[in-house]
Order: structure tokens, then sequence, then C-alpha cells
């Protein structure tokens, strides 16, 4: 009977269907890993998460036994075992599973229970259950281990605890949400509790299309004594040692503490990472962005330059006849603080060749929104061709706030295949910029100081899409707006809900009728980082047509 155990905490940075990619990363953590019995990594280490209907496929199954197999053959050297997730078949049926391999074979197989079927979590779709599950034993410790969503609830906890586990191990596939980490300690604190063992969390690291992971595995006690937290945000080996002390079993010794990443520079960092794996993860050579002078279009450019360097960051002004001195102005002087390129391409000579084509068909009446459309959608052409010439991805610069009010033009500013600040209201966006012009993260690749001037977040937004506009002009102020938005979205508050908070009545309907009839237009909107608990998209999934509208 041993009485330590030393674990290693691998966060990986898996890609989805790489099964040969990622089972060589973990080979390479377990080379690189400091003496250990055992390195345990996520849920879905292997396939990457979430895989989706690429898990349905016999030759995706037949391709992770296979890696897994080759892996578990690895570990006949003597070295350290490893547990990580997989999806796993077994009599006809796909599982979420957890892998224990040791000694040169697959030494244990243990299957999620509790499948999550909420939110971006489609797990019944594709993963049949398991059973309650049986501590796996590991060189004489009886390893608990969980998957996920098993950890949120008792049962599988209290069940391991019941049938004899020594320590609890979660492995997780976790994205990243505003404040999560704190959720995610304060229920594993709960389940070390309940089952009165040791609990060791495991969870993935960065971006998987609209997802991010952040890491931030940690080991915790009972009563909330956290022993050990790694990183936020970093691939990489973190230890934690387990000891048997004498008729109080097992504990997690203190290790290494790393700082937690909270508020604005948890979102940030969010952003910058589920950029930088989109693109390079997708193998774009870089990005291009329409550079306005707005506030959206440069925070937006400053996570690119953080997330990927300036030279592969390209951005253009496109002034028409209702650009001010001053935008432009402020987009030269974001460009030069960021160091990167900056091209101008007027869309006045295109904005004429519209009005030609169109004079027939629109005689006799008054210029419209038409024309402001125009507009947007002479600029989203303009980006698009030069990203089809160079390779780049187009990054769309809208906010949370403007998708969920519909104020954005359809193949116009709308055309692009990432948004970093889709699911970003936009106080959010005034608090992040001002926190960036503030503080530069220890990984960004952009410059220290300003990277954009305080006029260009002072200033009144607009769309300057026609004289003297601003966007106030058919919005309730941002203040007043997103909290309405936060209460009708996160909140799924009811119109009545929102107008007792001592808003008024006329402008919450209002905002309600905005945020019902611009669901088609979201539809169309690109992916982009998640990181409020309902963004738009498999969080928040309304019918188009819909007339509960007309009923309410």
């Amino acid at each position: 009977m041993t009485d330590a155990l030393a674990i290693a905490i691998a966060q990986v940075n898996p890609t989805v269907g790489d099964v040969d990619g990622n089972g060589a990363r973990i080979a390479a953590l377990r080379r690189e890993a400091p003496a250990c019995d055992l390195i345990v990594a996520g849920e879905l280490a292997l396939s990457g998460y979430p895989p989706e209907d690429l898990v349905l496929k016999d030759a995706f199954q037949a391709r992770v036994a296979s890696v897994a197999e080759a892996l578990a053959r690895e570990t006949a050297d003597g070295g350290p075992a490893l547990l990580l997730g997989a999806p796993w078949t077994e009599d006809g049926a796909v599982h979420n599973a957890a892998l224990l391999l040791s000694q040169g074979r697959i030494a244990g197989v243990r299957f999620k229970h509790d499948l999550p079927n909420y939110g971006v979590f489609d797990e019944k779709r594709v993963f049949a259950a398991g059973p309650l599950p049986a501590p796996l034993a590991f060189r004489g410790v009886n390893l608990g281990v969980m998957i996920c969503e098993d950890m949120w609830t008792p049962p599988v906890a209290r069940h391991l605890a019941g049938a004899g586990a020594d320590v609890l191990i979660a492995l997780n596939g976790s994205p990243f949400e505003a404040d999560k980490v704190r959720t995610r300690q304060r229920l594993a604190s709960a389940r070390s509790d309940e089952a009165a063992l040791p609990l060791i969390y495991v969870n993935l690291v960065g971006g998987q299309d609209e997802l991010v992971f952040d890491g931030a595995s940690f080991a915790v006690n009972t009563g909330g004594r956290l022993a050990v937290r790694a990183p936020a945000w970093a691939e990489g080996i973190t230890g934690c040692r387990l000891l048997r002390t004498n008729g109080a079993g097992w504990t997690a010794a203190g290790g290494t503490l790393a700082a937690a990443a909270t508020g604005l520079e948890a979102i940030y960092m969010a952003m910058c990472v589920g950029l930088a794996d989109y693109v390079n993860k997708n193998g774009f050579p870089g990005v291009v962005i329409g550079l306005s002078g707005g506030i959206d279009s440069a925070l937006t450019a400053a996570v690119a330059v953080d997330s990927l360097g300036a030279a592969r960051v390209h951005c253009v002004m496109m002034p028409s006849p209702y650009t001010s001195p001053e935008s432009l102005e402020d987009a030269a002087e974001v460009a030069r603080l960021l160091g990167v390129s900056l091209d101008q391409v007027s869309i006045e000579p295109a904005m004429a060749a519209f009005r030609d084509m169109l004079a027939p068909l629109f005689a006799g009446r008054a210029p419209d929104i038409t024309e402001e459309n125009i507009q947007a959608r002479c600029r989203g052409l303009v980006l698009m061709a030069i990203s089809n010439t160079f390779g780049r991805m187009v990054l769309t610069t809208g906010n949370k706030s403007e998708m969920s009010v519909g104020y954005s033009t359809l193949y116009g500013d709308m055309c692009g295949g990432f948004s970093v600040l889709k699911d970003i209201y936009k106080t959010t966006v005034f608090a992040l910029a001002r926190w960036r012009n503030q503080q530069r993260p220890p990984t960004a690749r952009g410059p220290a100081g300003r990277v954009m001037p305080e006029r260009v977040i002072v200033k009144p937004p607009t769309a300057e899409l026609r004289p003297n506009q601003t966007d106030q002009d058919s919005l309730p102020p941002y203040d007043l707006l997103d909290r309405v938005l936060a209460l009708l979205i996160e909140d799924e508050a009811s119109l009545d809900e929102v107008t007792a908070r001592g808003f008024d009545a006329a402008m919450v309907r209002r905002v309600w009728q905005m945020l019902d009839r611009a669901e088609y237009k979201r539809r169309q909107a690109p992916p982009g980082v998640k990181i409020t608990p309902r963004a738009f998209g498999r969080d928040r999934r309304y019918p188009i047509t819909n007339g509960f509208t007309r009923l309410v």
C-alpha cells in the first residue's frame, strides 16, 4: 500500500478531429513531465471537445481507438501512467469516456454518467450515458473518476465515495464564462465535502470555434482548502501530490497556486485565445479589419495584435462623404499605436456607381436606410475582396448590444469569418478599452501602454452613414440598453419583470421587439468568442418565424 501518489495535471489544447496531433501532444507532455505516477488530461482531450457529429463516424472512432492504444503501449516504459478523456465505443454505443493507460495497456475505462443537454452542450445527441462509475484501482489507490457534468451535481461523487474511492478526479471540458472560475471551485468544494475526499479538477485550454477553455485546473481539500491551482490560458504540466495521513485518509498537498484570472483580464484573455486558435487552427495567415476610428474596431484590432502579432493584422480605413476628419485621424493613430499597416480605400466611387445603377428603379424616392446599408455593403465588399486576394480572414467588429437589436447590416458590417466582440456588450467594450490602455496581458504580442487615443473611447458612438449621426438617434443610451438586454437575454426576464426594475415600459417593449425581430440576422452572423452564459448561437435558440411577439 502506498502513502503518496504524484499526479501531474496536464492542461492540453487539443484540436477537434486532429486525433494524431492531439495524441502526439499528450505524449510530448508525458515526456516533458517531471517524475510522477500519473498524468491526467481533460475531457475528450484525445479527440478535442466538442467533437459533435464526428463521433458518429466509424472511421473517427477507429482512429481514436488506434491512437489510444498507441499511447497505452508507451506506458510500458516504466514511466507515468495516463488518465485522459476520449470518445469510446462499447457494445455499439459511443460514450464520453475516461481511459486509464498503464503498463502498456488500456487498464480501465469509465463512462460519463450525466450527459449535459443545455446551452452549448448536445451530448445526448451523440453519446450514450454510462452507469454510475466504480473507482479505478491504480497502484494501491482507488481513483474516483468523474467526467465534467458528473461533478456538477452530487450523485456521482457520493456513489464513488460509497464505493471506496480515495480521491475524486474530474476530467473537464468546461468552456470559459465570465466568473465561472468561482462557480467551478464552489461546486468542487461541495463535492469534496460531501464525499469527504480531496478533488482534482483538470480542464482543457484553448479555443474551439466559439468556445474557449481557460484551463485554471486545481486541487481542493475538504473545507474548501485550495491546494493547487494551474495557470489560466496556458498549456502545460502542474504537479499535485496526494498524501495518505494516519487515520485521516488522503490529502492534496500544497503546491503551485497560480493567480486566478478574473474580471476584465479574463474576458480579454478569452477573446485573445479564442481568436488566435480560430485563426491558427484553421490555417489563416492573418486577419483584415475595417478600422473606422470607432471604439469597436479599435478594440478588435488591439485583440488581434495581442493574439497574432502586428505583422498578421491588416487594417483598412474606408471613408465615405460622411466620415469625419476626426475618424480618419483616430484610425491612423490606432494603427500607429498598434504598429499595424493601414490602407485607405474610399467607398465614394462605389456609392456613386450604385446610386447611378439604381436611379431608374428608385426615381422619385427620397434617400433612406437603403443608402446607408449600401455604404456598409460597399465596405464589406472591399474587405472580402482583400480577404480573397491575400487569404486573410475578415474580422467583424460588431458587439453584442448591436447584434441584439439588429443594429447591423447583413452582407455589410456583418460579413466576415469571426467576431471577437460578438458576446461583449457595448458598456463592456468601453471598460475593456480603458483596461487595455492601462494594462498589457503577459502573453500579449502588442505594445505596452495606450493602444487607442482617449478620443476613441469618449466620443459618441456613430456609424457615420449620414450627417451628424449617432447610435443614440435610434437606440437608448448604452448604459440603459445593456442593462435591459442582460435581463432579457441572460435572465430570460419577462417584460413585466424588467419594467418592475424601474425601466420605462415603452422602452423595454421596444428593445424586446428589436431583439426578437433581429433573430434572422443573428442566424447569419459569424461565430464569435463565448463570454456570457447566453451567447448568441447554441446558447440561445429562438425561431426566426415567431408569432409569440404578437401575443405579448
